[in-house]
């Protein structure tokens, strides 16, 4: 069983698709015993084999992942609010969660362009504007944790760990998150916190994708308020949310 989790753990960066070989060395095991347990996988829904001969995460694991409650909560609630702030942009919006050291893409919206990002996905922290958000809340330990070894997705995505701590403190201090360019060339975000004064940080964080920094910058105010309308529909007694765990912790 330890094997096959680490067969998933090979797509733990975000990376959306692997070829056999590069499964085989992330997993740092034989080729033959990782194409059994990726067959395995398939055979089970846990991966999806590509057209090219690549392989993905399958939806068995998001289907099972949507029925924790917390993750239910936050899809059922944020749903609409995804759907109108993507109509009122044009843009495509994502909302995306923490599960342990993964970030997690529990819904998405796309004005009918065909291009929201899939529910299940796991998105880099580091180099989308919805990882930073939920990277800036955690403990400092944790946080350090999860900022070795950065990969370079782009040209632009920053890796300098001085210079990624910047912007998390300013995140920190309210500043909206930004991603230009550093997860996909021509995909440039802007993500603000899903109830950030929750106990123990965010419970999601709310992200458009626009085709320049320019545009995503004019979508602020909208984006913010729709985070705020989610905030009110999960607390609505105005109590402390059910869901908040410790930062960095698995949901």
């Amino acid at each position: 069983m330890g094997r096959a989790f680490s067969i998933l753990d090979a797509f733990a960066d975000g990376t959306p698709s692997l070829r056999l070989t590069a499964i085989a060395e992330r997993a740092d095991l034989p080729l033959p015993t990782a194409l059994r347990l990726v067959r395995e996988l398939v055979a089970w829904g846990g991966l999806q084999r590509q057209s090219d001969g690549s392989y993905r995460l399958g939806s068995r694991l998001w289907t099972l992942g949507g029925q924790a409650p917390c993750q239910r909560r936050l899809v059922e609630t944020g749903r609409p609010v995804l759907h109108g702030l993507s109509r009122e942009t044009g843009l495509p919006v994502l909302l995306a969660a923490l599960d342990g050291s993964r970030l997690v893409v529990l819904d998405g919206a796309d004005a009918g362009a065909g291009t929201a990002v899939r529910p299940g996905t796991m998105l880099p922290l580091h180099a989308t504007a919805a990882g930073k958000v939920l990277l800036a809340y955690l403990p400092d330990s944790r946080r350090r944790q999860l900022l070795t070894d950065l990969v370079r997705l782009t040209p632009h995505t920053l890796t300098a760990p001085g210079l990624l701590d910047r912007q998390l403190a300013a995140i920190r201090a309210g500043v909206p998150a930004s991603a230009w360019e550093e997860w996909h060339l021509g995909e440039n975000e802007v993500a603000v916190p899903v109830d950030p004064f929750a106990v123990h940080g965010p419970e999601a964080a709310l992200a458009v994708t626009a085709r320049s920094a320019a545009q995503a910058r004019r979508v602020l105010p909208l984006l913010a308020r729709a985070a705020l309308t989610i905030s009110a529909g999960l607390r609505p007694s105005g109590q402390a949310t059910a869901c908040a765990t410790r930062a960095g912790e698995p949901r």
